[in-house]
């Protein structure tokens, strides 16, 4: 059962795990510069962009591609 997505790279991250490594990776700055939106733009915080990326499904996709395309190549 360990194994039921073995070519997934994001399988047993947790989204906060993501926004978390993104960030201290990138900084909020330049996280915003990739990604347009206001959750890592004004006042950001990993709460609130947690609260913004579960509501909203494109921006969730474009935080775990650059997730994917940061960390596992």
């Amino acid at each position: 059962m360990a194994n039921e997505q073995p070519n997934n790279p994001l399988h047993g991250v947790t989204l906060e795990q993501v926004v978390v490594r993104l960030q201290a990776h990138y900084g909020w700055e330049k996280l915003a510069t990739k990604i347009n939106i206001n959750s890592f733009k004004n006042d950001p915080s990993v709460k609130s962009s947690l609260k913004f990326l579960r509501k909203t499904p494109w921006a969730r996709e474009q935080v775990e591609q650059l997730y994917i395309d940061t960390f596992a190549s």
